[in-house]
């Protein structure tokens, strides 16, 4: 059975169906791909990662560390299921840890630091780590600060990083093959990139500011959660023509899980968790909603 399990600014860990799991700014959620394990950050000036046994609707204590960084705000773990990697976006530090046959930390962390800044002095005075994704064998961390994909092995070895544009501030990203798709925070863009080819439209087609959050492809289309709008984006995936633009059902849709059939997005200023069905790829609201205290992230395992 599958939990639909939200992490946010509120008590804790909410688990639908299950308890409250009590822990501190539980701001991003990540599943272990082969056993039944979560692991949370904590968004403190202290970074914390916690590590939690989700045999069922309840989570129980399994693991602590620090995240060795300012405020972490995302956390993923290798296919193999090997490492985790958490993104420190306040100080732009990434950390690297392993992971031994129980899901828990082992041994002494890797701190992958980085220097450098962009042109939006109020946003990109100094790099900040927005998210870690392992692909292709390397780990690659989006910089908001410095408008770039930053790419290292595992062992810690930098390697030539992905540039995007000055004052992307790059987000969330995805990869499909050797195509990779970011969300631009700070201009409102998504960009394709495909070999030598990029290809940038706007994430929303509504006037006036938006700060997209969360990115994800599924089948044929990249959906976007537009903060300011309030809306979440169809875009194929094929070229980034738009399919659709529906309502969020909130307000500053911060994250989205897809599940089959069935998108969940946390509207972090409206204290909700919405659901929606997926019709042809467009989601359409079911008349699904939990209240939950600032949600920031979904995570269905």
């Amino acid at each position: 059975m599958k939990y639909v399990r939200i992490g946010g600014y509120g008590p804790g860990i909410v688990t639908i169906g299950g308890d409250l799991t009590r822990v501190t700014a539980p701001s991003f959620l990540a599943a272990h791909p082969s056993l039944p394990v979560l692991y949370a950050v904590g968004e403190l000036e202290r970074g914390w990662l916690s590590a939690f046994r989700a045999d069922g609707a309840q989570l129980g204590a399994l693991d602590e560390r620090p995240s060795e960084g300012h405020s972490p705000c995302h956390v993923a773990v290798e296919p193999d299921g090997g490492l985790l990697a958490v993104a420190n976006y306040g100080d732009g530090t990434a950390t690297l840890y392993r992971l031994d046959e129980r899901g828990a930390f082992a041994g002494e962390p890797i701190v992958l630091r980085h220097q450098g800044s962009g042109p939006d002095p109020d946003r990109q005075e100094g790099p900040h780590a927005h998210q870690a994704v392992f692909h292709d064998g390397l780990l690659h961390v989006s910089d908001l600060g410095t408008d770039e994909i930053r790419r290292y092995r595992y062992d810690g070895t930098p390697l030539e990083p992905i540039t995007m544009a000055p004052g992307t501030g790059p987000r969330h990203f995805a990869f499909a093959g050797s195509r990779l798709y970011v969300a631009g925070e700070l201009d409102g863009t998504v960009t394709l990139i495909d070999g030598e080819r990029r290809t940038v439209v706007r994430a929303s087609r509504q006037e006036g500011d938006n700060a997209p959050s969360h990115l994800e492809l599924h089948g044929d289309f990249v959906y976007v959660a537009n903060r300011g709008p309030n809306t979440i984006s169809v875009l194929r995936a094929a070229d980034l023509s738009p399919v659709a633009e529906v309502p969020s059902g909130g307000t500053w849709p911060r994250h989205f899980a897809i599940d089959g059939e069935r998108m969940y997005v946390a509207n972090q200023n409206a204290n909700t968790v919405t659901s929606f069905t997926l019709t042809d790829g467009v989601p359409a609201p079911d008349g699904q909603s939990s209240e939950v205290e600032s949600p920031a992230c979904v995570l269905i395992m």
